[in-house]
């Protein structure tokens, strides 16, 4: 048996497969953890979607920012849905999109396995947050994304603001979770978050760290795998082990396993695309 995770897919179905493939996984004895960002950009989102859903009962995924976007636009008129790119309206307008969406937005912001040792997010945990206080904060979110009303959730999520605090409450809340969970690269001590800064260790003001890095954050007692920094590379520090290398822009598609003490990475070539030129940084209102 072995346990395996992987950087983001989105919706690089051919590639995933690959992967696969030079995994030998044999869904009779192995299992996978999908980090997030199952679609999106890749051109093959629904064929890549159907894959991990078949997969359901081998794996766990987090939800990725892609993926809970394609949730929110699902839950908007036909005439909106069309005005999104291809690769989505491909799983939007698929006859088996309510079965595969309603499983999509059944699936956790963080996975942990005390066990194993690990958890499991998309992007990152607020600098002073235990690996107890992200499992909550999740299940808070996940709730709601279950329950009756989750189109107003979907429907309020967008936004850079607020800044994460205890007190907060309703849609600020959980927008500023979400944020955290999918959104996160660069933080100040506070745990602000700079959303407009995309680049590698290095490219970020002063005052900014990565998420692992920010001095002083919480100790955690899990070792934490995600996804969501392609421009950092595969990274492993701080108890952190960051593996998404880029496969939809002329990187790798990335599988690390989980259940050795011996560290095994095993990668792929990702699509022959290159990443699209970093838009300029908008100022953030004060």
């Amino acid at each position: 048996m072995a346990v395996w995770a992987i950087g983001d897919l989105q919706g690089c179905y051919d590639v995933t497969q690959r992967l696969l493939e030079k995994l030998r996984f044999d869904p009779a004895q192995d299992r996978l953890w999908f980090c997030g960002d199952l679609v999106n950009r890749g051109g093959q989102s629904i064929q890549t979607l159907r894959l991990v859903y078949s997969l359901r009962d081998h794996c766990e995924v987090v939800l990725g920012n892609h993926d809970l976007s394609l949730l929110a636009v699902s839950e908007r008129t036909p005439e909106e849905q069309r005005r999104v790119n291809p690769d989505l309206q491909s799983v939007l307008f698929a006859p088996d999109a309510p079965e595969l969406l309603a499983w999509l937005r059944g699936r956790e912001l963080c996975h942990v396995d005390r066990d194993l040792g690990w958890m499991m997010v998309h992007a990152g945990l607020s600098p002073k947050w235990t690996t107890q206080l992200a499992e909550k904060h999740a299940r808070e979110v996940e709730a709601r994304l279950r329950g009756e009303h989750y189109p107003r959730l979907l429907r309020n999520m967008y936004g850079d603001g607020p800044d994460w605090g205890p007190h907060l409450k309703g849609n600020d809340r959980d927008r500023a979770i979400i944020n955290i969970f999918t959104r996160m690269r660069y933080c100040s001590p506070r745990g602000r978050i700079a959303f407009d800064q995309k680049g590698p260790p290095g490219s970020q003001p002063a005052g900014l760290y990565p998420w692992f890095c920010v001095p002083g954050h919480a100790a955690r007692d899990l070792k934490i795998v995600c996804g969501h920094w392609s421009t950092l590379g595969l990274f492993i520090g701080n108890g952190v082990y960051a593996i998404d290398t880029g496969a939809v822009w002329s990187g790798k598609l990335t599988a690390l396993q989980l259940d050795t003490d011996e560290l095994r990475v095993v990668q792929v070539p990702g699509r022959d695309v290159p990443a699209p030129k970093p838009r300029p940084a908008k100022p953030r209102p004060r």
